[in-house]
Formats: C-alpha cells, structure tokens, sequence
C-alpha cells in the first residue's frame, strides 16, 4: 500500500488497522505490515479506545479566557476541581460535593469554558440511611435541572448515629461525571502549572 493512502486512512481520518483492513479487502496483519514499513507509528490502545468512543473528535472545547469573567469563572473551577475533585481517576472528570451552589459553579466552567453539553454529563448521589432517596434525588434535580436519566443508582450509606453530618449532607452528596481522560488531564496539567 501507498504511504499517502495510509496517511489519509489511518492518521487523517483516523480509522483502525482493521478498519482500514476491512475496508481495502486485505488482512490487518497486512495493514500492519505496511505501517510498520512506511514507518507510520501505531496508536497505543488507549488512544485508540478514545477515538472509538469520541468518533467525531473531542467532546470538548477550549479557548484561553479573553474577558476577566472567562477567566475569573476558569479560575474558580480549576480550583474547585483542585479541592474537591478526584484526580486518581484517570478516565474522567469527578468532582463531589453537598452544596449545590459549588455544584452549579461547577457546572457552569464545565459548560462554558469547555462547551460541554450538559447531556454529556452524568450524576452520582450518595446519601445517607435516613434519608429519603427519591426526595434527594428530586432536590438535586430541582438544583442543577437535570433528568432522572442522567442519574445513576442512589448509593446509599448507613447513617452515622447523632452529629453535624445530618445538616451539611441533608441531601446527600452529588457528583458530577464526564467521562473524558484528555479533559481530565487537561485540568491536572493546570493544576501542575500553578506556582
């Protein structure tokens, strides 16, 4: 096979060695033949589960911030995400909390700095024993307008006897997930950048 042919296939439109293979009626051992030979590097797995999740290109975007507001909101969901997301995770964007307001803010950096559609994005909701699921549940629906079907099942957690919790974590605490490991580090690469 041509170089350019393979360039088109494999890099530009970003097809599998066995995509390609089906495609041009030849074996993907042949396919890979080929891009070894024309010295084309291959895709590490990873990268290639991403493109064949996210077929049309990243689900996100991004633009440095040009007003103060831009990067005001920038700024406080970096930090948010530095206090109180999940960074081990390495496949997604996971952050949670009890106070809808944070919850919102972060919403909004998602939404704004990245133009994530907000359908893309999925909840978790942990509460606990002595409380009820389906009036938390509707409370955080009612908080961050989003529909039943973007939650997951409630977790619920057996109570903790007498405290404080029971106020700060009246209705449970909220995660917001977006499955997406280039925006995941694209928001520790920020973190890693501060001075």
């Amino acid at each position: 096979m041509d170089k350019l042919t393979l360039l088109q296939m494999y890099v530009r439109e970003q097809l599998s060695a066995k995509e390609i293979a089906q495609r041009t009626k030849k074996g993907t051992s042949t396919i890979n033949y080929w891009l070894k030979k024309h010295e084309i590097p291959k895709r590490a797995i990873r990268d290639a589960v991403y493109i064949k999740h996210n077929p049309g290109g990243d689900p996100f975007s991004y633009a440095a911030p040009k007003i103060r507001e831009e990067a005001f909101l920038e700024g406080l969901g970096i930090g948010l995400y530095w206090g109180e997301g999940t960074k081990r995770n390495l496949s997604s964007v996971r952050l949670g909390n009890s106070d809808p307001k944070l919850i919102r803010y972060f919403l909004k950096f998602l939404e704004q700095r990245f133009r994530i559609h907000k359908a893309k994005l999925r909840y978790g909701l942990q509460i606990f024993s002595d409380t009820n699921p389906s009036v938390a549940l509707a409370y955080w629906r009612r908080e961050i307008s989003a529909p039943r079907a973007a939650f997951q099942k409630v977790i619920i957690t057996p109570a903790r006897g007498v405290g404080n919790y029971k106020h700060k974590a009246k209705y449970g605490v909220l995660t917001v997930h977006f499955n997406n490991r280039k925006l995941r580090d694209k928001l520790c690469a920020f973190i890693a950048e501060l001075p």
